[in-house]
């Protein structure tokens, strides 16, 4: 046979089997009307139908019903209704049992009759059960059901309603409901006409002319159920649409093959969990017509044909509806086939456009029947059976059947399918366009290739890709992959190991007990350490009673911890899965009270900042919970379980209630919820039922009702259903989250204990200490033309220009087209441009395009928009009615317009502009240089110009901060040889591509180099020549920060005798190794010193002197931070009376000790304060503090944008300073004390900050609770540690941390205790208080309160030792770097030692042998010293191999002492002759303070912020204990029944 005729046989093969699904005409509905035996229901807009009863009872779920309603909103009940406006505008569930085919607020009163009717009837004519049957038998093939009753209701060209005083609209709706049942099941069809539904929602009536429309409601509910007698809860329901756009799909998008016919098992006599949908899926097309096949009667009937089946292989699942249909093959499948899933119209898994899978078409109804708004009546023929399906008709020769495995239905009782993607196409309502040629026809295969222009592809649709993501086609469609070190859904993807925020909003109408409480937007943040787990929750503006009341409602916050669960081998955290878009509903019913709570929160993607940003509605009731009360919550485990597009969990969950009302009291309450979201399996992934568990193993909640906060923390971890957690010996650190990575790295684990730590994606370091990485200054950002890059925490983003914007790939950055808006006058013309746009008059009128005059008869013209810009500024409208010194004033010709040529009178910059009065890119020159010349057209931008343009538009005004290098371009646009720092003076030579050639740099005031000369090879660089250069090469363009000192050399390299800062104006004397000389430093504008004289001797110095010195010389350099305040001291060394900030121009008035007078504060220019007067301070809130004041000063010194190198002051959020301060990003950092001064001693490059104790304790709103002791009871051995305010007891168990029994001691308001001591003989604990500069103790009876034993001449007490034996206490204080001792009651207090001691800080005191430990982090000499307890024999133990000893202990089973380095992260021994060093742990994380019990090491840790186990024997971490409140944790000691051994 002939090739060509080959290919007509598979053609006409294919036409004779291929065509194509199109909707049911209203000729198809089943028979309806007055002369089908319909009752009619009256019309009225809120009308009931009589009850129809039921011949025999139907079920509905498991329950029989034997009557019915039908009502004129669109709904069918099993109870007389209520009145419409308790139901019509909510949404789903109602609390009434409901089918709904169109929930809407339809009204069908019309003078003339003309709004429509509905009809109704209960029938047993077979030929409406064969049609029931056969549907049925379509949508569910191995049901046995034989429907002995019909239930057929039809709304026929119904309206919605509307306000009388509007116009009525023409916008009808057709649609009909059929329930079908026989002895045990019921099913249910709704069925949609093409061109039925016209309207898609209704207003409601109470809508206060707010212009908002409620889309119908179209599903089941179950109702209220009664149960307990006298208790009722919602029951199950299922929801068909979610929005309006699935409402407008209902016609187009069927479960039964068919576009239009919807199918659902409703019922079961035995047992039935909720509504289960048909799995066909049907998608609307063009109706050909010839195709249609019809059987011979006068009653539309259902027409007889087989089903299509559907690979489920192949089936689109993400924006493509799926189609009936044959496989490429063109093989029709057998009746009966089923899809994988079931469609839902306007859901992800329901297309949006047409797909390669269509294969046949099938006309559902017989006749082409005229749509009129008179119903089609006809009689059913009393005896007409129909025949059922024949599963092998039309089956070709040869071709088997491939039967197809229905996918389980989703056990869900609240089912709401989540939205399309904002971008989906719209739905085509053609059908596809398939194209055949003879190099599609593979003649050995006998299989027809096809394509199709409808498929949706990455080429046409990547946009939906997050940027850190990878497109990938498959055979049905495309999918989103996260890119390697990145984790999500693919369009939305996050970086690997870096924590995570979540920021949103919460509202909605609480009751406690019968209070209703509305929540109004309030904020919810939360904050998730993803490396181990730990998901904070905070919800602020939370108002009495209800913060109270939500404290067991810890499912608001578990929402977060399932996201980013910290995941065990085979499982993955739900944010892999749901990306960032998703909604979860989640229902709580609390026992024994019942009272019922809805929560529904909504992803709605990632914010600018790479946020996630979720929204919370919650609704309902919540019991009472007395004021004051704690909330326990017991751990518990919960089974997700994972369908395509739904996630759903249900659970109990305990917990227990304190307070003093009622003492403790227990209760629990179940949670049900589901999640949706969107997912792709075009990959083939497998689509079975998957269930993981979650374990939450910590759940802390708290009420600040002072701060109306209510906090939820919790530790999750996700594993496969019955991975038994194990102890921590067992556990990769990974896993079991007690690893020492930083919170911004990634942990990975190796064969047993062993693991790597591995920065973020985004981040830089050693996995311990990570740096965010500024893709956008490393020029790796990935942003294109017309866009520039904005640095966020571990990644990007861009943002375009003005006058551009993204385009649809959401990518690149477009052209707006300005003139789309009209924005010039009416009688102009826009003429849109790259960036801009002009405004231009038209002919016979004048004026500047925006607006526009005729000339003739005018003897002026109105003002033109520069010149209306120019007599604006002059006059200082903007600006209080002053012109503002040095703005830019516009310059007009004498027609009103701009010229072409604007210069800036106080800068001298020149730039041409358009008509509108926009820059044009390229055109601006610096003082001394030939302006442009405007009226030449533009050429392409070169390198330089691009970089002097980038650096020259960073404000708007369009110039440069102040102080930043603007690189030199000559009339070509290429680098000038010669490049010189307009602000610092700095001149070099670069090379074509603008780069700096080495040596070639030369200092203010000396001849530039002659660039023309050819580079000559370098000296050797002296001391002074590196220091130099080391600062210039500090920025990407090789020029020092701004204010940046620079040391001065001479020609010889050495460092010149007199060194000035330049942009401070102090100078100073130095040695030949650059060191200051003491005592030469001198103020701006005062005659330097002569280096050349010896140094006098001076006298001592003052406080003030002290105080001004410190901040002189808090840097090597030898000069203060720009924009520091430096005290100013009389001539006898005392604080003037009056101070003045040099940077900022304030003035304030001090006492003697230079502390500042409240209210004596006056800003730049204003009278100041006459300090010999006292002044009345008026209450106002918290003044601006010092360090807050320091802050934004230099800020504002570096022009909003400090570099990374440059020191900006930390502040905590009280404005106090924070205790470590650091040059901007680098491992540059000190401590400082609560004036914001140097402490001595802790500066270091170390990686690893300080470890710098805070001095202020964190504010408190009084009144305060009386402090009082609450003991743990029946323990033998409790570890008591300190946090902050509090002193925590935490039992042990053998040597296992008893996390259960956990309790705090004593809460210490105001405090901040550091150094813990336990006397075992008279039962008391000893503590440091920094903040109060104290030492107390307190018995450890119940109620005992605290005892003061000092409280003078202490500034800084940190370890305390007791020495049960002789009865003496020993402390350290670190800020005069002493070792004191007293006895226990306070009294015989002496220094033991003050000298040779830099940051001393443990001490321990071995009671046996008489023997005192302590150790010093001096960072340029740490070391741990011992004497006697009468201060003699001091020596040092060990220097060597150590950085920060915080922590130091006594193994008293070998007589060694035992220390925790922060530094060096390890964990050793030595005796106390130094000798037998051994290293028991290597891999500490940041250990505080340390005790010793049973072969086991328990030490405080400032990164987990927690208790950790360290085994003597295994060396390995056996337990951890992480408080609920997260803080850091600092002295540590353990109090025992009786004393042990070596203590006494």
């Amino acid at each position: 046979m002939e090739r060509g005729e080959i290919l007509a046989v598979y053609l006409l093969c294919w036409c004779c089997s291929v065509c194509v699904v199109t909707a049911i005409q209203r000729a198809d509905m089943f028979p309806y009307g007055n002369l089908s035996g319909d009752a009619s229901l009256e019309v009225g807009d809120d009308v009931t139908s009589p009850v129809l009863s039921l011949p025999k009872p139907l079920y509905f779920y498991n329950d029989p019903v034997s009557q019915l309603y039908v009502a004129t909103n669109g709904i069918i009940s099993t109870q007389e209704l209520l009145m419409e406006k308790q139901y019509v505008d909510d949404g789903f569930p109602t609390d009434f049992p409901v089918v709904a085919p169109f929930l809407a607020d339809i009204d069908t009163s019309d003078e003339k009759g003309q709004r429509g009717q509905i009809y109704y009837r209960v029938t047993e004519i077979p030929s409406v059960l064969n049609k029931v049957a056969q549907e049925v038998h379509r949508g569910f093939p191995d049901a046995k059901f034989t429907p002995t009753h019909a239930v057929v209701a039809t709304w026929e060209n119904v309206a919605a309603y509307e306000e009388r005083t509007t116009g009525r609209s023409n916008k009808v709706n057709t649609f009909q409901a059929v329930i079908g049942y026989d002895e045990t099941d019921s099913y249910v069809l709704f069925l949609y006409p093409q061109d039925g539904l016209n309207f898609f929602g209704t207003r409601p009536k109470e809508s206060y002319n707010v212009e908002i429309e409620l889309p119908a409601r179209v599903g089941f509910s179950r109702g209220e159920i009664v149960y307990m007698f006298f208790n009722r809860k919602q029951g199950p329901h299922y929801s068909v649409t979610s929005d309006e756009q699935s409402v407008k799909n209902l016609y187009q998008v069927g479960n039964t093959g068919i576009p239009g016919v919807w199918l659902f098992h409703t019922g079961n006599r035995y047992s039935f969990d909720n509504i289960v949908p048909a799995s066909t899926g049907g998608l609307l097309a063009t109706p050909p017509g010839e195709y249609g096949i019809s059987l011979d009667t006068t009653t539309p009937e259902y027409d007889e044909y087989p089903d299509n089946g559907f690979d489920h292989d192949n089936q689109e699942e993400e924006d493509d509806y799926p189609l009936t249909g044959g496989d490429p093959e063109f093989h029709p499948a057998p009746a009966g086939s089923d899809f994988s899933e079931s469609p839902q119209p306007g859901s992800p898994d329901t297309p949006s456009s047409p797909s390669e899978d269509s294969a046949r078409q099938v006309s559902y109804g017989s006749e082409d029947v005229p749509l009129t708004s008179e119903p089609r009546y006809s009689f059913e023929p009393a005896g007409r059976q129909y025949a059922p399906l024949n599963p092998q008709e039309n089956v070709p020769a040869g071709g088997a059947q491939q039967p197809q495995e229905q996918q389980p239905q989703v056990p869900l009782e609240v089912v709401d399918v989540y939205p399309p993607h904002r971008n989906e196409p719209p739905l085509s309502p053609g059908g596809h366009v398939v194209s055949v040629d003879e190099d599609d026809v593979d003649f050995e295969t006998g299989v027809i290739q096809y394509t199709t222009e409808n498929k949706e592809t990455c080429a046409r649709f990547q946009q939906q890709c997050s940027q850190n993501a990878f497109c990938s086609d498959y055979a049905t469609g495309f999918c989103c992959h996260c890119k390697p070190g990145f984790y999500g859904n693919g369009h939305h993807c996050l970086p690997e190991g870096a924590p995570q925020r979540v920021s949103g909003k919460m509202s909605g109408t609480l009751t406690v007990g019968s209070t209703p409480v509305d929540l109004n937007n309030i904020d919810l943040h939360a904050y998730i350490v993803v490396g181990d787990g730990r998901a904070y929750t905070a919800i602020s503006e939370v108002p009495e009673p209800l913060g109270w009341a939500l404290m067991p409602v810890a499912p608001i916050g578990e929402l977060f911890g399932w996201l980013f669960a910290l995941e065990l081998p085979n499982s993955q955290a739900g944010f892999k899965i749901t990306g960032a878009e998703f909604t979860r509903r989640a229902e709580v019913i609390f026992y024994p009270s019942n009272q019922r709570l809805s929560i529904i929160q909504t992803g709605r993607g990632l914010d600018e900042h790479n946020h996630l940003t979720v929204d919370t509605e919650v609704n309902g009731n919540v019991p009472f919970i007395p004021p004051g009360a704690e909330v326990t919550m017991d751990p518990f485990k919960e089974t997700y379980q994972y369908y395509p597009s739904v996630v759903t969990s249900t659970s109990v969950r305990e917990f227990s209630v304190v307070s003093a009302e009622r003492g403790s009291e227990s209760f629990s309450f179940q949670l049900k919820q589901n999640i949706t979201y969107r997912d792709c399996r075009h990959d083939n992934r497998a689509a079975a039922v998957e269930t993981l568990q979650i374990t939450m193993e910590r759940a802390f909640v708290v009420y600040v009702k002072e701060e109306r906060i209510l906090r939820y923390a919790i530790t999750n971890k996700i594993s496969p259903v019955g991975v038994e957690p194990v102890g921590p010996e067992l556990v990769n650190p990974c896993y079991a989250g007690n690893h020492d990575c930083d919170t911004t790295a990634q942990c990975i684990p190796l064969e047993g204990q062993a693991f790597n730590c591995q920065c973020a994606t985004g981040y830089r370091g050693d996995g311990r200490n990570c740096y965010d990485i500024d893709e956008c200054a490393e020029g790796l950002g990935t942003c294109g033309a017309h866009s520039q890059c904005v640095n966020l925490p571990g990644s990007h983003r861009c943002q375009c220009q003005s006058g551009y914007e993204f385009g649809f790939d959401g990518r690149t950055c477009v052209d707006v087209d300005e003139c789309s808006s009209s924005p010039c006058h009416i009688n102009a013309r826009c003429i849109n441009g790259l960036g801009s746009f002009q405004c231009q008059c038209q002919l016979g009128f004048y004026g500047d395009g925006f607006y526009c005059f005729q000339q003739e008869g005018q003897t002026s013209r109105p003002k033109s928009q520069c010149e209306q810009h120019r007599d604006s500024l002059q006059s200082g409208v903007e600006h209080g009615g002053r012109p503002s010194l040095g703005a830019f004033i516009p310059q007009c010709d004498s027609d009103g317009r701009y010229r072409p040529l604007q210069c800036h009178g106080s800068t001298g910059h020149c730039w041409c502009v358009d008509r509108r009065g926009q820059e044009r890119a390229g055109t601006r020159t610096p003082p001394g240089t030939a302006p442009t010349d405007c009226d030449r057209p533009e050429r392409p931008k070169t390198p330089c110009e691009h970089h002097r343009d980038s650096i020259q538009t960073t404000s708007p005004e369009g110039y440069p901060i102040i102080g930043a290098y603007v690189p030199q371009c000559d009339a070509n646009g290429q680098y000038s040889p010669l490049q010189c720092h307009g602000s610092i003076g700095h001149c070099w030579c670069v090379d074509s591509s603008g780069q700096e050639r080495p040596g070639t740099r030369t200092l203010p005031g000396t001849t530039p180099k002659d660039c023309d000369k050819p580079d000559e090879p370098e000296h050797f660089k002296t001391q002074c020549e590196h220091h130099r250069d080391s600062i210039q090469t500090t920025s990407p363009e090789g020029h020092p920060g701004v204010g940046v000192y620079v040391p001065q050399c001479d020609a010889s390299g050495q460092y010149t005798p007199l060194q000035c800062h330049g942009s401070s104006g102090y100078c100073w004397c130095v040695d030949k190794s650059g060191q200051e000389r003491e005592g030469t430093r001198t103020f701006p504008g005062t005659p330097p010193k002569d280096c050349d004289k010896p140094d006098e001797p001076q006298r001592p110095k003052t406080q003030c002197e002290h105080h001004r010195d410190n901040i002189l010389n808090s840097s090597p350099d030898g000069y203060p931070v720009v924009g520091v305040f430096v005290p100013q001291c009389d001539a006898d060394g005392q604080y003037m009376s009056q101070q003045c900030h040099g940077s900022t121009g304030q003035c304030w008035c001090v006492d003697r000790r230079g502390q500042e007078r409240a209210g004596t504060r006056t800003p730049a220019g204003v009278a100041r304060v006459d300090c010999d007067r006292p002044v009345p301070v008026a209450p106002t809130q918290r003044p601006e503090s010092v360090c807050e004041r320091w802050r934004a000063s230099l800020i504002e010194h570096y022009g909003g944008k400090p570099e990374p190198q440059q020191y900006v002051p930390q502040c905590e959020p009280d404005g106090q300073f924070s205790p470590v301060q650091c040059y901007g990003e680098t491992t540059y950092c000190w401590c400082v004390d609560q004036d914001g001064r140097e402490v001595p001693g802790t500066r270091s490059h170390d990686v690893v900050k300080p470890a710098c104790l805070p001095s202020v304790a964190p504010p408190t709103v009084r009144p305060l609770p009386r402090p009082d002791v609450t003991p743990p009871t029946n323990t033998d051995v409790t570890l008591l540690y300190a946090q902050g305010q509090k002193i925590g007891a935490l039992p042990l168990n053998g040597t296992r941390l008893d996390a259960s029994r956990s309790k705090t001691l004593l809460t210490l308001h105001g405090s901040i205790v550091v150094g813990l001591s336990y006397d075992c003989k008279e039962n008391q604990v000893y503590w440091t208080d920094l903040s109060a500069r104290t030492i107390n103790r307190a018995s450890m009876e119940s109620g005992a309160e605290p005892e003061i034993l000092i409280n003078t001449n202490l500034v800084s007490p940190e370890g305390l030792a007791v020495d049960v034996k002789r009865r003496l206490m020993f402390w350290v204080d670190s800020n005069p770097d002493v070792i004191e001792t007293a006895n226990l009651d306070g009294s015989g207090r002496r220094t033991l030692f003050d000298a040779d001691l830099v940051n001393p800080r443990a001490i321990i005191v071995v009671s046996s042998t008489g023997t005192l430990y302590w150790t010093d982090w001096n960072r340029e000499a740490p070391k741990i010293e011992s004497s006697s307890v009468d201060g003699q024999n001091r020596r040092v133990v060990v220097s060597d191999g150590i950085g920060l000893p915080n922590a130091l202990t006594y193994d008293s089973s070998s007589g060694q002492i035992c220390w925790a380095d922060a530094g060096t992260k390890r964990l050793e021994c030595i005796f106390p002759d130094g000798s037998g060093r051994k290293v028991i742990h290597a891999t500490l994380n940041y250990p505080f303070s340390m005790v010793y019990y049973r072969n086991h090491f328990y030490y405080t840790d400032w990164r987990r912020d927690g208790v950790i186990a360290v085994s003597k024997d295994s060396s390995q971490f056996t337990d951890e204990y992480l408080p609920d409140q997260r803080s850091h944790l600092y002295g540590i000691a353990i109090a025992t029944s009786h004393c042990l051994s070596g203590s006494h």
